[in-house]
């Protein structure tokens, strides 16, 4: 682990507008996602497969969208299409006001592309204003911090309003407000640096900058853990039929996101950053988690157990999404770390796709099968992250200009 980076270095004022911009979306539209499941089986009556599928949709697209908001970030500016973006992002709001299954999931699938086609690019907002890499893993620990935060705030709310009987379709318009606030702070960011901070020292000749190619693992990674990443939605339900109580579902959502905000502040001060880390923390943690939830739905563990296995699954969520575009941002070649980041969301995005299709009708045959298949294919990222990790330490290249955002 490395030392604390002095916080003046990095936590800029355009950082804690990205950051709270990430803050306020989660506010909002987390609570939509965990409500959804709720909704979609329990309001409208659709078979939990149904439930898989809504997810299918949402993903499997979004991985070329959110490919597509990388590359056009480089080339029109990542400001411009980080806000279209997240404007979009109201209509996972609207989905509550649908009366079939089909209406809901079209309006939850088309704000979710929206949200992929923004992610790439405030990912490179962020880089831009945290020049030195050195700094980077705090960045992006801080922005998953709040970004988590906000989404664990939005469980609490949501948990509590479900306890006064409140209809989900009308909870979920209430967060066309944090929404709004997210696209505002957005607007309100200022320009990049015009030229990068003071750099470390050139790195030795062995830890040169790799070629493109070596971005690969990462990327054939993110996409196997795509694979195991199913939706909240399905421990959630797991936990809420399990005991009979919906709040108890939710509350294990907000455990979620809460582990994940506090796993990504703190590693992304302490963590060096590397391959190493993404695959033991991220990957391994996901594996054992989605075994545990298998574990206790098979003996009968109880709700403590099923908690438990939440928790560490957040606790992996918030070290891969810290790890991730830390490693990308370093990896890729300097002016188009866009087109980087979206890869990553997309390859992401293509095994979630797989995921929660694959999930929802293993689910529906035994969640403990599901479960099982989501901790091998965890398994199967940490070994390929192993082999990457016997390689050099890779430094970030200097960029031949500045990336304008």
């Amino acid at each position: 682990m490395s030392e604390h980076p002095p916080r003046h270095l990095w936590l800029t004022p355009d950082v804690w507008k990205i950051a709270g911009s990430a803050f306020f979306a989660d506010l909002g539209y987390q609570a939509v996602l965990a409500g959804f499941p709720l909704f979609l089986v329990l309001a409208l009556h659709a078979p939990v497969w149904v439930y898989g599928l809504a997810m299918a949709v949402a993903y499997g697209p979004g991985a070329v969208i959110a490919w597509w908001g990388g590359r056009q970030g480089d080339r029109t500016g990542h400001r411009r299409v980080a806000i279209a973006g997240n404007s979009g992002i109201v209509l996972l709001s609207l989905s509550g006001l649908a009366a079939t299954p089909l209406a809901a999931l079209g309006l939850l699938s088309v704000g979710w592309w929206a949200r992929n086609f923004r992610t790439p690019s405030r990912r490179v907002l962020l880089v831009q204003r945290v020049p030195n890499p050195e700094h980077r893993s705090a960045a992006f620990g801080f922005l998953h911090a709040l970004d988590v935060g906000g989404g664990m705030l939005a469980g609490l709310w949501v948990l509590v309003l479900l306890a006064r009987a409140w209809p989900l379709g009308r909870i979920f318009l209430l967060t066309l407000a944090p929404l709004a606030v997210s696209t505002l702070l957005l607007v309100w960011l200022g320009r990049p640096p015009a030229a990068p901070a003071a750099r470390s020292p050139e790195p030795p000749a062995e830890e040169a900058p790799p070629p493109r190619r070596r971005l690969h693992p990462i990327l054939w990674a993110a996409a196997l853990y795509g694979f195991s990443s199913y939706n909240l939605g399905f421990p959630i339900l797991t936990v809420a039929q399990g005991t009979g109580r919906t709040t108890l579902g939710i509350l294990s959502y907000v455990l979620f996101l809460g582990v994940s905000a506090a796993t990504g502040w703190l590693l992304g001060l302490r963590a060096r950053g590397t391959v190493a880390e993404l695959a033991g923390f991220g990957y391994v943690g996901a594996a054992v988690g989605s075994a545990g939830l298998a574990a206790a739905v098979s003996l009968s563990l109880g709700l403590w157990a099923l908690l438990a296995a939440v928790g560490l699954l957040g606790f992996a969520l918030g070290a891969i999404e810290t790890l991730e575009p830390t490693l990308v941002s370093r990896w890729a070649p300097g002016a188009p770390v866009g087109q980087g980041m979206g890869a990553l969301t997309g390859a992401r995005s293509l095994g979630l796709f797989g995921a929660n299709l694959i999930m929802g009708i293993l689910y529906h045959a035994s969640p403990v099968v599901a479960y099982g298949y989501a901790a091998l294919m965890a398994a199967a990222a940490a070994v390929i992250l192993g082999v990457a990790s016997r390689r050099p330490p890779v430094q970030d290249p200097t960029p031949s200009k500045p990336v304008m955002g």
